[in-house]
C-alpha cells in the first residue's frame, strides 16, 4: 500500500485515532494537567487553610498566627489562579492543535491523488467532518487534562479528610470510583446518539452545498419546490437528532448532578454527626463541609469529561472511516519517459458505459470523440484522468500503461478539463495565471479565448474579483475562463470536454480557431457534440453504444453516418 495515501495504523480506530491526537501534543496535554492538578490541590488547600485559622488562629485569639494564614491564604489563592490560567491557555492550545491536525489529514486524504476519500460522501459532509468532528475530535485533548485534575482534585480531598476523619475520607475514597463508573454508563446513550446527530448534519450540509451550487439549474427546471422539500426533510431529521443528542446530554447532566448531590449530602452529614459527637472541632468540621463543596467541581467534571469523551469517540469514528477510506485508483510509482509524445490508445477498455473500445490518437492530433450516451463521455473522462482504472482493457500514453504510473505525474501530463470546472474566489487574471506555465503560454491561452474582449464587459477587466465558484460570472464568460486556464496549462495531452455549451455560436466559432492554433503539434481531444468544434477537429470518432461506430472527419461522418449526424445536429 503506497505511503501518501494509507495512513498510520494507529488512526485505523476511533481509539487509535483520539490516541494520537493526544499523543502528537503530550507535552501542551501534560503541562495543561499538571497545572490543572495545581489549580484543584489550592482549591482544597483553601477550606483546609480556612479550617486551621478556626482552630488555631481565632479560637486561640493570637494575631501573628492569624495574619500568618491569612497570608498564605492569599499566597494560595494567587497560585491557584495562576495555574488556572495557564492550565486553560496549553489545553485550549492541544484542543485547536489536535483538532487542526485532523483537518490537515482529512484534506491531505480528499486530495490524495488515489482518490476514493469522497465515494458515496458529499461535499458539504466531508466539509462537515473536517470542521465539526475535528474540533469535538480535537477536544479530547482539552478533557484529559481535567479529567486528570478532577481525580488530584477528588484524592487531595479524600487525604485532607482522611487525616480529619477516617470514615469520611473512605467515604470520598470508596464513592468516586462508583461515580466514574456511573458516569460511564450513563454516557454511552450520549454516544450513540451524537454519532446519528453528526451524520444528519454532515447529510444536511452537503445537501445544502449542492443545491446552492446548483441554484441556477434548479431555477432552470423549475425543481425548486422538490429540492426545498428534500432539504427540509432533511434538515428536520438533522433538528430531530439534534435534540436526541442533546436529550442524552441532559439527562447525563442531570442525573449526574443529582448524584453528586446526594453524594455530598452523604459527606456533610457524616461529617455533621462527627462534629456533633465531639469527635472532630469545629475547625475540621468547617473544612470537611468547605471540602464537600469543592467536591461539586470535581464531580461535576467528571459529567462533562464523559460527555466530551463521548462526542470524541463518535467523531474519531467519523474521521477514521474517511482516513481509512480505500483508494480508488491503486497507486503506481513509475514516471512517464520524457520527451511525452503524447500517443495516446485505449485497448479494449471496459468501463461503466463503455465496452471494449479501442482508440489510437496520434501525437499532436486534434481528436474529436461524439458519444450518443452521456454516461460513455463520463465514463471516458474517469479513465483518462484516473478518476477509476477500467473494469477491464488498459489506457496507455506513450505506450506506459496509466495504471502503472503517478497518478499525479499522469495529471500534469494528461490533462481532463471537465465540463464542470471551478474559479476560486480570485481575480479573473490570476484564475487563468494559476495554471501558466509561462508568460507565452498565458497570453497565448488569453487570446485563443477571447478574454481581452470578455474583460472590457468587466468592472476592473482582467482583475476583476471572481466570487467563490465564478457564481458572480455568466455561465459563457465562466467557460470561457475555465477553457484558458487548461489552454494556459499546456500539457503534452488535453482532454476538453463540452468547453463551449454556454457561448454563442460565433464565439463558439472563434474558440474552435483558437483552441487548434494554441494546441497546433499537441495531442488534444475533444469530447463534444458541437459541430463548430467538431469542423476544426482532424478526425472525429463516433462512440455509440459503449464501442466505437466510426471515425473519419466531421463532414464525412455527417454525410454518410445517420446516427452521428442526429448526436450532433439535434
Amino acid at each position: 500500500m503506497d505511503r501518501r495515501w494509507s495512513v498510520h495504523a494507529a488512526t485505523r480506530s476511533r481509539r487509535g485515532l483520539l490516541t494520537r491526537t493526544i499523543a502528537g501534543h503530550w507535552r501542551l496535554v501534560a503541562g495543561g494537567a499538571v497545572l490543572a492538578a495545581g489549580h484543584q490541590a489550592g482549591e482544597a488547600a483553601v477550606p483546609v487553610i480556612i479550617g486551621i485559622v478556626i482552630d488555631e488562629a481565632i479560637s486561640t485569639g493570637r494575631p501573628a498566627e492569624l495574619v500568618w494564614w491569612l497570608t498564605l491564604l492569599a499566597a494560595v489563592i494567587a497560585a491557584l489562579s495562576l495555574c488556572f490560567r495557564y492550565s486553560l491557555r496549553m489545553e485550549e492550545r492541544a484542543a485547536f492543535e489536535g483538532a487542526h491536525g485532523l483537518r490537515v489529514a482529512l484534506a491531505a486524504r480528499v486530495l490524495d491523488p488515489a482518490g476514493g476519500a469522497e465515494h458515496g460522501r458529499l461535499a458539504g459532509a466531508l466539509t462537515s467532518t473536517a470542521t465539526g468532528d475535528a474540533q469535538r475530535a480535537g477536544d479530547v485533548n482539552l478533557a484529559l487534562p481535567r479529567a486528570a485534575a478532577a481525580v488530584f482534585g477528588l484524592l487531595v480531598a479524600a487525604v485532607a479528610l482522611l487525616r480529619i476523619s477516617v470514615p469520611l475520607g473512605l467515604l470520598v475514597l470508596l464513592g468516586s470510583p462508583v461515580l466514574l463508573l456511573l458516569a460511564h454508563l450513563l454516557c454511552r446513550p450520549l454516544e450513540r446518539r451524537s454519532h446519528v446527530e453528526q451524520e444528519r448534519a454532515a447529510e444536511a450540509s452537503g445537501i445544502a452545498a449542492d443545491l446552492i451550487a446548483g441554484v441556477r439549474s434548479l431555477k432552470g427546471i423549475g425543481a425548486e419546490a422538490t429540492a426545498a422539500d428534500r432539504y427540509r426533510r432533511t434538515s428536520r431529521e438533522s433538528m430531530a437528532a439534534a435534540v436526541r443528542a442533546a436529550g442524552a446530554q441532559a439527562r447525563l447532566d442531570g442525573a449526574m448532578l443529582a448524584v453528586n448531590g446526594v453524594f455530598l449530602a452523604a459527606i456533610a452529614l457524616v461529617g455533621g454527626r462527627l462534629a456533633a459527637h465531639g469527635e472532630i472541632s469545629v475547625g475540621e468540621l468547617v473544612t470537611a463541609v468547605g471540602l464537600a463543596q469543592f467536591l461539586v467541581w470535581p464531580l461535576s467534571l467528571f459529567s462533562w469529561v464523559n460527555g466530551q469523551l463521548a462526542q470524541a469517540r463518535a467523531s474519531a469514528a467519523r474521521i477514521a472511516a474517511v482516513l481509512t477510506a480505500p483508494p480508488a485508483v491503486p497507486l503506481g510509482g513509475a514516471t512517464l519517459p520524457r520527451p511525452v509524445r503524447g500517443r495516446l490508445r485505449l485497448r479494449g477498455v471496459t468501463h461503466a458505459g463503455l465496452s471494449a473500445i479501442d482508440l489510437d490518437v496520434a501525437p499532436g492530433e486534434l481528436l474529436g470523440v461524439v458519444t450518443t450516451e452521456p454516461a460513455e463521455a463520463t465514463a471516458l473522462l474517469q479513465c483518462l484522468t484516473r478518476d477509476a482504472d477500467p473494469a477491464a482493457g488498459s489506457v496507455q500514453l506513450d505506450g506506459n500503461p496509466l495504471s502503472g504510473l503517478d497518478p499525479d505525474d499522469v495529471r500534469a501530463t494528461l490533462l481532463v478539463a471537465a465540463h464542470d470546472a471551478e474559479l476560486f474566489a480570485d481575480s479573473l487574471l490570476d484564475n487563468v495565471a494559476a495554471a501558466a506555465s509561462t508568460p507565452q503560454t498565458l497570453e497565448r491561452a488569453l487570446a485563443a479565448t477571447g478574454m481581452h474582449e470578455l474583460a472590457d464587459a468587466l468592472p476592473d477587466g482582467l482583475d476583476t474579483a471572481v466570487s467563490e465558484r465564478g457564481r458572480s460570472l455568466s455561465g459563457g464568460q465562466r467557460q470561457r475562463a475555465t477553457l484558458a486556464r487548461a489552454l494556459a496549462a499546456d500539457p503534452p495531452v488535453l482532454v476538453l470536454h463540452d468547453p463551449t455549451t454556454a457561448v454563442d455560436a460565433v464565439t463558439e466559432a472563434a474558440l474552435a480557431t483558437g483552441i487548434r492554433q494554441t494546441r497546433q503539434g499537441r495531442t488534444t481531444l475533444l469530447v463534444t457534440t458541437s459541430p463548430a468544434l467538431l469542423s476544426a477537429t482532424d478526425r472525429v470518432v463516433f462512440v455509440h453504444g459503449g464501442t466505437v461506430a466510426a471515425a473519419g472527419s466531421h463532414g464525412d461522418l455527417l454525410r454518410a453516418h445517420p446516427r452521428y449526424r442526429a448526436a450532433v445536429l439535434t
